[in-house]
């Protein structure tokens, strides 16, 4: 069963690996701010386009305490071949199972063929978490045609902190 984040919730806390060692903590407290991008895999083009873009504001959003981090639910040589392939700086996890994409209620979808892809996978969303672990901004898709403008986040972002901007959509 999915269950979908709340705004202002806990970050749920999974431990993931990262492309080149280690691991990446999606919940927890982060030193700062962390922005999480979910993008659908190795396989998908506009993710391709999306993931250079964050790689190209990456100063950006470290300037304003923001580290980023993409991740999929692909396995490591795939999550290595996207990274390497398009000479990316971002840290690129991997692995994110069902059962992860389904804690962090995201969409998931089926290989429309096997050229597509050989299993689910997730669809794109972005988590910033704020320095209490909580989620300050939330964005799900269930397509990959449509997700939010990364200088739009990364101008909400610098605004929310110079404002003390509270988190949005929790009446109910």
């Amino acid at each position: 069963m999915t269950t979908k984040p709340t705004a202002g919730g806990v970050m749920p806390a999974i431990e993931i690996p990262l492309v080149g060692g280690g691991t990446a903590q999606l919940g927890g407290k982060p030193d700062g701010w962390r922005l999480v991008v979910v993008y659908r895999g190795l396989h998908c083009p506009l993710c391709k386009k999306y993931l250079k873009k964050l790689d190209e504001l990456r100063n950006k959003f470290e300037a304003i305490n923001v580290s980023v981090l993409a991740v999929s639910g692909d396995p490591q040589e795939k999550a290595e071949e996207q990274k390497s392939e398009q000479n990316l700086g971002i840290p690129i996890a991997y692995g994110l199972s069902q059962d992860q994409m389904r804690t962090l209620g995201i969409y998931i979808s089926n290989p429309r063929s096997p050229q597509e892809t050989d299993q689910p996978f997730p669809e794109p969303a972005i988590f910033a978490v704020n320095p209490d672990g909580n989620i300050q901004v939330v964005d799900m898709s269930n397509a990959p045609f449509s997700r939010p403008d990364l200088e739009g986040i990364l101008n909400g972002l610098t605004f929310i902190q110079n404002n003390d901007y509270p988190v949005r959509g929790t009446a109910g």
